[in-house]
C-alpha cells in the first residue's frame, strides 16, 4: 500500500496495475524496436543480393556507353565499343539478366506540353528542378532512350530515369573537378569511395562515363533502400537521384 500526498491512501492493487501497464509499455517498445531492426536487416540483405543496373547512356556509335552491374555487394563494368551500336550492346549485355530495375542516365519522356499538359515544350518539371538538359536538346538520344526503355520493359525489366549529375551535386563532388580533366578522376573516385556502400575496384573506372554509370547504379541502391529522391511529376516523368 502507498500514500498519495493529494488523495491519501492508494491501494496496492492500483500500484500493481500501474506497474503492469508500465512493464507492458516497455516490452511493447522493445518488441517494436526489434521488429524494426529485423526488417532493416532483411531489406539490407535483399539490396545487397539483388541485381542493380546503372547505365551511362552515350551516342549510338561513340563507344561511350557504360553499364555498371551491382551483384552480391560488388560492381562490374562493361563499355560499348567505338562504331558499334550502343543499344544493341545494352540489349546483348542484359539478354541473360533476370527481370530487374535499370537506372538509365537519359531522358525517358517528353515535356507534358506535347500531351496537352502545360505550355513548356522544352523542359519537364523534373529537368527544371534539377537544372538538367532539355530532352528536346538531346533529340535523337532521347528518342533512342525511350525506344530502349520499351524494349527492356517488354523483357520484364523496369527502367527508371537517373541523373548522375544531380547525385554528384548532392554528395558534394567538386563541380570544378567532376567530369573535367581526366587527371581529376582519381580524386573524384576517392571522394565517392568514402560514401558509397557498394564495393568496386577503383582501377575499373577509366573514364567519366564509368563514374556516371557508377553513380546511376548507386542511385539504384538508394532507390531500393528507400533513400533516393524523386523530382518532377510521375505523369510527366520523374528523375531519381
Amino acid at each position: 500500500m502507498s500514500i498519495d500526498p493529494l488523495f491519501g491512501v492508494r491501494s496496492r492493487a492500483t500500484d500493481e496495475k500501474k506497474g503492469e501497464e508500465w512493464q507492458k509499455k516497455i516490452l511493447t517498445q522493445a518488441f517494436l524496436e526489434f521488429l524494426n531492426n529485423f526488417f532493416k536487416k532483411i531489406m539490407r540483405k535483399n539490396t545487397i543480393s539483388r541485381t542493380i543496373i546503372g547505365i551511362d547512356y552515350g551516342s549510338k556509335l561513340a563507344g561511350t556507353t557504360v553499364i555498371a552491374r551491382a551483384e552480391n555487394g560488388s560492381i562490374q563494368f562493361a563499355q560499348s565499343q567505338n562504331k558499334k551500336d550502343a543499344d544493341h550492346f545494352i540489349l546483348d549485355q542484359l539478354a541473360s539478366t533476370a527481370p530487374t530495375t535499370i537506372f538509365l542516365d537519359a531522358p525517358l519522356s517528353l515535356p507534358g506540353a506535347y500531351f496537352g499538359r502545360g505550355t513548356d515544350y522544352f523542359y519537364r518539371s523534373a529537368d527544371r528542378a534539377l537544372k538538367a538538359m532539355s530532352p528536346m536538346f538531346l533529340g535523337g538520344l532521347t528518342a533512342r532512350a525511350m525506344r530502349l526503355k520499351k524494349e527492356l520493359t517488354d523483357r520484364g525489366h523496369r527502367v527508371i530515369e537517373a541523373y548522375p549529375g544531380g547525385l554528384a551535386r548532392q554528395i558534394r563532388l567538386p563541380k570544378d573537378q567532376y567530369k573535367k580533366q581526366k587527371t581529376f578522376l582519381p580524386v573524384i573516385i576517392d571522394l565517392i569511395t568514402t560514401q558509397i556502400p557498394i564495393k568496386f575496384v577503383k582501377t575499373d573506372l577509366i573514364t567519366w562515363h564509368h563514374v556516371d554509370a557508377l553513380l546511376a547504379c548507386w542511385t539504384g541502391w538508394r532507390y531500393h533502400e528507400g533513400i533516393a529522391q524523386s523530382f518532377g511529376e510521375e505523369e510527366e516523368g520523374e528523375i531519381w537521384i
